[in-house]
């Protein structure tokens, strides 16, 4: 006989080890594309974005996975994550 909490434990953990391998691989951006990256950050973040000069200094200092993040991103709480 199938054990309920178990089938209901496993079935969580597959779901969320999907979930975080799919919200950590991205297509590496270059620094040289940090325009793009604060640009469309710019357009997620609407007026909660900061200013394009402190956008732009926290894309020089990311990662290439993290820029891709960003670019991935479509809604503010999709770009809270990339942090």
């Amino acid at each position: 006989m199938f054990n309920v909490k178990t089938t209901i434990k496993t079935t969580l953990l597959a779901t969320a080890v999907l979930g975080l391998t799919a919200c950590s691989d991205y297509d590496p951006v270059a620094e040289s594309d940090c325009g793009k990256v604060v640009s469309h950050a710019q357009k997620v973040l609407g007026a909660l974005a900061p200013s394009a000069g402190e956008l732009m200094s926290q894309c020089k200092a990311a990662s290439d996975s993290a820029r891709g993040c960003v670019m991935a991103a479509t809604k503010k709480g999709q770009l809270a994550q990339c942090l």
